[in-house]
């Protein structure tokens, strides 16, 4: 896994190795991550955006926003493999003022504690609805900006909960990308 564009273009992150298991790790390849990217650039979703990456695993998609210019990366992970994989990623790429740790359950996020967030992945395990559960957990605890772009990772097409607007879904094998907006 690398950095496909950017600043940090072509730095080999932290190698996930056998994985774990319980980890549930399933990291966002590397030419879906280059599409996902182009539609967001089109869309001027990067540059000098505040980024919330929920259930961060590796950290590769708010890497990969740093990379191409978002301000700020805050990484929800829960797992302690995932955990050890984004502080390792964040110090390879010497990343420490853009870029924090948070160590929680996406979905149970409080009161957020600062402003929104511009642009937020949501890659949840897949099929287990916990998707539904972090982002309205975000949602209702201030992390999600007025105007956000959310990006989510599942096995299938995501429905808009309410308060958000389904943008434009596409397909990568068994990944489904779903971009929503917040109304």
């Amino acid at each position: 896994m690398r950095i496909i564009a950017g600043k940090w273009r072509g730095t080999r992150l932290a190698a996930l190795g056998k994985g774990d298991e319980l980890a549930r790790l399933r990291p966002t390849p590397d030419r879906v991550r280059e599409s996902l990217f182009s539609m967001l650039t089109h869309r001027d979703a990067i540059v000098g955006k505040r980024v919330l990456d929920l259930f961060a695993g590796t950290g590769a998609l708010g890497l990969e926003a740093l990379s191409r210019g978002a301000e700020h990366a805050v990484f929800v992970e829960s797992g302690r493999v995932g955990q050890r994989l984004i502080t390792a990623n964040i110090a390879k790429l010497n990343a420490g003022e853009c870029a924090t740790l948070l160590t929680a359950d996406a979905t149970k996020l409080r009161q957020a504690p600062g402003d929104p967030f511009d642009l937020v992945f949501l890659d949840p395990p897949y099929g287990k609805d916990l998707g539904q559960r972090a982002l309205a957990a975000a949602d209702a605890g201030g992390w999600i900006a007025d105007d956000a772009l959310i990006v989510w990772e599942e096995s299938a097409e995501m429905a808009a909960p309410p308060g958000f607007k389904s943008e434009e879904t596409r397909r990568f094998g068994d990944t489904f990308l779903t971009i929503l907006s917040k109304r």
